[in-house]
Order: structure tokens, then C-alpha cells, then sequence
């Protein structure tokens, strides 16, 4: 009988306990880059009008044209190589979460237009690497560099790989 009891008093201190357990769980998926503007929620894309190109947050890929298709890379292509995403505009597709952004690609390019401003943007991080941009480059003071050409400075300059 004593045995019996020790059961159902352990049983009802593990169902007490297990209904007070929480479950966490973190996932890092979809993260926004340092780079990108303070202050949205479930965004799944930037478009970046000065290179026609946007940016999939979930992915953490750059989506442009090249060679007659839209092409998925971790980096921009050569081309912009110079370009620094702290400073240059992001314009937050707020109500696209499909995977083809592209498709509203003429809509976006006409609206946004190259040198296009919004209101003013706060970027997420701060460069407190040396220089260090997104791509891991230094650049050399002037925004300008590449990480193939050394660039000693702590500028701005970003490019790909």
C-alpha cells in the first residue's frame, strides 16, 4: 500500500511540474542583415533600386538579372562591387512573401527608379569591424575597395567574392 501511494504522489508531482514546463524554441531564419532599415516585421524582401536588385531576407541572398536570368547569390555581381549597403536605399516589400518578387520587377524599377529616396532609414547594425562591410571587404576610405586589392582604409567599399 505504502508503494502505492509513493506512485501516485510521484505521479501527480510529475503531471504538476510538466504543466508549468515551457518549450522554447529560437530559429534563426529570415534574419534581417546589419544592413537593413530599423523597424519592420515579417519582411521576407528589400528591393535596392540603385543595383536593381533585391534582397531575400529569409534566404540571405541577393536576387538580380544576368545573362538573361535572375540568378541567387550570396553577393552582387562584379558590376557593383563598389556599392555600400548601409547607406544605399532598401525599399521593404511589405505585402510580398511569395518567392519571386521579380515579377512586379518592371512596377519596382519604374516606381524606385535608380538614385530613388525614401524617407530616411536607420540601418539595424553599425559597421564596428574596421571597415569590414556585409561581404567581409575593406574598403579604403573613400567607399571604395575590394577585398582582392588589400584596401588598408576604413571606408565603406563592398563587393563580391
Amino acid at each position: 500500500m505504502k508503494t502505492l501511494k509513493l506512485i501516485a504522489v510521484g505521479i501527480i508531482l510529475l503531471v504538476t511540474s510538466a504543466s508549468h514546463a515551457q518549450v522554447s524554441v529560437n530559429v534563426n531564419i529570415g534574419t534581417p542583415p546589419p544592413w537593413g532599415p530599423v523597424g519592420y516585421a515579417n519582411i521576407d524582401y528589400y528591393y535596392l533600386p540603385d543595383v536593381e536588385a533585391y534582397y531575400d531576407i529569409r534566404l540571405s541572398q541577393f536576387i538580380y538579372f544576368g545573362n538573361g536570368r535572375w540568378i541567387h547569390s550570396r553577393y552582387l555581381p562584379m558590376r557593383y562591387r563598389d556599392y555600400d549597403l548601409y547607406n544605399g536605399y532598401k525599399v521593404v516589400l511589405r505585402d510580398y512573401h511569395g518567392r519571386t518578387p521579380y515579377i512586379y520587377y518592371k512596377d519596382h524599377r519604374a516606381k524606385y527608379y535608380k538614385g530613388y529616396k525614401g524617407g530616411p532609414q536607420k540601418t539595424i547594425g553599425y559597421r564596428h569591424d574596421n571597415g569590414r562591410d556585409f561581404n567581409n571587404n575593406r574598403g579604403n576610405g573613400n567607399g571604395n575597395g575590394h577585398y582582392k586589392h588589400g584596401g588598408g582604409g576604413h571606408g565603406k567599399g563592398n563587393s563580391q567574392h
